[in-house]
């Protein structure tokens, strides 16, 4: 009720605004003095046709900015500001022609009227829904962009027992307490350290992975969900997946949150695997998507002229002020790897979502690498401290087509190990 509320208010303080066709928009298409913005569902502007319009994806050229990104429990002191530099960062600015357009308009003036509070004044509507119109215009959507699910088509899949779900989450099922306490019905709890064990945490062997797996009852030739509270850890867990083999692996974009939001039922208590006697395969099937040390030195050896090596962690544990983890001491960078930007801790990546844990704009992410000297049209093998937030870029480089990417899963704990491997330290 309060959100129904809070959505009701913002409707009512928006003044201002007009509409606009689908000509005009055609007449708008590669003008520097207009921004498209799509403010639906993040899933549809990466490529779903939630809304049954015929057409994938976005607007040629648009930007996302979803309405849904405005709801009151967003909207925290951290996020508040994220969002306030992304409006910038979207080339949304005073002087600029805004065209935000949704199927429902009233969406679209949500989005109207927080841009009002930052000095966003000339503001039109186009709707998608007026006609069929919008057929005429240039879509695009990402390559990939159905390895990234929403809660929609999760809960479709469910229903058709199409798929096999699981919750992804570090810790033992006696403290998996937000899994206990609320989870997707149908999903048994995976504690991560099946894969990466402790102390150190660094991927299990090729042999146990795939013995991991059979005792989930995931198969090779299985369609596999992932979710999870923290969603880091489902894409560390689909990467790996991946490697081994299984054929279908899906993440669903904003994990628990966005199955909630939806208003679909979760279930308490636990869920039991079911055990197979066989993955399908005694070895994995991916071996070039998850390379050891040996391999991330080659890559190195090629000084970048068709590999790069990218850093996914934190500004202070590439300088060397912190090495990020409590177990880990060594602090500094690998010799020769690019910075490819991560978060402000070493359990963030802000700079690869929006404000509800969904996967960033991808061209933003482009853009990011772009500006911080990557060249993504280059086979790019990404790391951390461990393997979680790496595998999430990676994972979001196949969604926009980048097929021939890899993760160094060990990174930097297994590279700051050996005293002999080169490591840098300071501002570069």
């Amino acid at each position: 009720m309060k959100k129904i509320l809070f959505l009701m208010f913002t409707m009512s303080v928006l003044i201002f605004g007009k509409d606009i066709d689908t000509k005009e928009v055609l007449k708008r298409l590669n003008n520097s003095d207009w921004i498209i913005v799509d403010t639906r569902d993040t899933n549809e502007y990466n490529g779903w046709d939630l809304s049954n319009l015929g057409v994938n994806g976005h607007i040629k050229g648009a930007t996302d900015f979803s309405y849904k990104w405005l709801d009151k429990e967003n909207l925290n002191e951290a996020n508040s500001k994220i969002l306030k530099e992304r409006v910038s960062l979207k080339g949304i600015t005073p002087e600029k022609n805004i065209i935000l357009y949704n199927v429902d308009k009233n969406k679209s003036k949500i989005v109207a009227n927080y841009l009002s509070k930052l000095g966003i004044k000339n503001i039109y509507f186009y709707n998608l829904n007026s006609n069929e119109e919008y057929k005429s215009l240039p879509f695009e959507s990402y390559k990939n962009y159905e390895i990234l699910v929403p809660a929609s088509w999760v809960k479709s899949a469910l229903d058709k027992k199409s798929a096999k779900i699981f919750e992804v989450s570090w810790g033992s099922l006696a403290n998996a307490v937000i899994y206990l306490a609320g989870h997707i019905p149908e999903a048994p709890h995976i504690n991560t350290d099946s894969i990466e064990p402790p102390p150190k945490w660094m991927i299990n062997s090729d042999e146990n992975l795939i013995k991991f797996a059979e005792s989930m009852g995931i198969a090779k030739e299985d369609t596999i969900i992932l979710y999870g509270d923290n969603v880091m850890a489902s894409y560390r867990l689909a990467v790996i997946l991946k490697y081994i083999g299984v054929k279908d692996v899906r993440v669903l974009n904003g994990g628990l949150s966005a199955w909630q939001k939806e208003g679909y039922k979760v279930d308490i208590g636990n869920v039991n695997p079911k055990p197979i006697e066989s993955f399908g395969s005694k070895i994995p099937l991916n071996k070039k998507l998850i390379i050891d040390i040996a391999e991330t030195k080659n890559v190195l050896s090629d000084n970048q002229k068709s590999k790069v090596l990218v850093d996914i962690r934190s500004y202070n544990e590439r300088i060397g002020k912190e090495s990020g983890y409590s177990y880990m001491d060594r602090k500094g960078r690998i010799s020769g790897s690019v910075w490819g930007n991560s978060g402000t801790t070493s359990v963030t990546l802000e700079n690869y979502r929006n404000i509800d844990n969904t996967m960033r704009n991808g061209y933003e992410i482009f853009d990011m690498w772009e500006k911080l000297g990557i060249d993504s049209n280059k086979e790019l093998t990404f790391f951390c401290g461990s393997g979680w937030r790496a595998a999430e870029v990676l994972f979001y480089s196949e969604v926009m087509g980048k097929e021939r990417n890899s993760l160094y899963s060990n990174g930097w704990m297994e590279w700051s190990e050996d005293k002999n491997n080169l490591i840098e330290k300071g501002i570069e």
